[in-house]
């Protein structure tokens, strides 16, 4: 007897550890990212669905939004995504510590956080491009192609770590290099087509001679060659980062300004983001640092595309 009964309390602890480790059931992710207009966070968006159907089937809602670098309008969408009892929520903070509060109350309700793109207060990870790297891969190709002497200047864009970083990355670079001169670095452009042509035509009025520019994404270099046209101005070559189709498409034209975009992996983002929020909700352990996404320089002659780099 003393034989069946140990049996039967090893099959009953087999049996309960099998249904703790069943699978988590995904049913639903909120997506919330600052600028949908930005053909990257539309790439995010996507990704993020992508991988959703892939662990959780084709019944998974994914509920993206769009919050346009307005913080109330984003921490409108964390709250109704709370309301609406999401499993994960995947999130590109307009401020770090300011959405800290809101997503500290989606953990606390049992939702998994993972913020892409840029660092934000109480997610429980982080993944992102390595952007410091990307702003040192940006101004070492200005730096070469300039031959280690000329003036450029630096269009800036909104607060947020990935721009911080890669504008960090290019000054690391350009210390190697005291005979090129910054002209401006300070001219926040919104990370928008609109915004870059206007702080270029601003840049431009302001200074004769410019050898190169570096922009801090590809919607800002498309509107600093819009302004160059517009003022007739040929002289300087741009560099971003972003890695985008149609500034890969653009760089094909013979009278194309843009010389090189860093290309960052937004779909590869969305689905480490997801793969690690669904392993946090089996009952996983958070990743002790933020992961981050090599990338890489794109020009006109680019063939190789690792994975997870948008091409449409």
């Amino acid at each position: 007897m003393p034989r069946f009964s140990r049996a039967l309390l090893l099959a009953l602890a087999m049996l309960l550890g099998h249904i703790g480790c069943q699978a988590a059931e995904l049913r639903a992710i909120g997506v919330s990212l600052t600028d949908m207009g930005n053909p990257f966070f539309t790439q995010i968006a996507r990704g993020v669905e992508a991988a959703a159907r892939r662990l959780g089937g084709p019944g998974v809602k994914v509920y993206a939004s769009s919050c346009a670098y307005d913080l109330q309008r984003q921490i409108g969408q964390l709250e109704r995504f709370i309301d609406l009892k999401v499993d994960m929520i995947v999130v590109t903070a307009v401020d770090p510590e300011a959405v800290r509060p809101v997503l500290d109350r989606a953990r606390a309700a049992g939702i998994r956080v993972i913020a892409v793109d840029v660092v934000a207060g109480g997610v429980d990870a982080t993944v992102m491009t390595d952007n410091l790297d990307a702003g040192r891969q940006a101004c070492e190709f200005v730096a070469q192609r300039l031959k280690g002497q000329g003036s450029m200047v630096i269009v800036n864009g909104p607060h947020l770590s990935s721009v911080i970083d890669r504008v960090q990355g290019c000054f690391e670079v350009l210390r190697r290099y005291p005979a090129i001169h910054v002209l401006s670095s300070d001219r926040d452009a919104g990370g928008s087509t609109p915004g870059g042509f206007v702080a270029m035509t601003e840049l431009l009025s302001k200074y004769p001679r410019i050898d190169a520019v570096f922009t801090i994404n590809d919607p800002t270099a498309l509107g600093a060659e819009e302004a160059a046209g517009q003022s007739k101005r040929k002289e300087f070559f741009i560099v971003s980062v972003d890695g985008s189709p149609r500034v890969f498409a653009r760089m094909q034209a013979a009278d194309s300004l843009i010389a090189a975009s860093v290309a960052q992996r937004p779909s590869l983002q969305a689905q480490k983001a997801v793969d690690i929020g669904f392993a946090l909700l089996e009952g996983g352990a958070a990743p002790k640092q933020t992961l981050l996404i090599p990338a890489f320089v794109v020009t006109r002659e680019t063939r190789q595309w690792p994975e997870g780099a948008w091409r449409e």
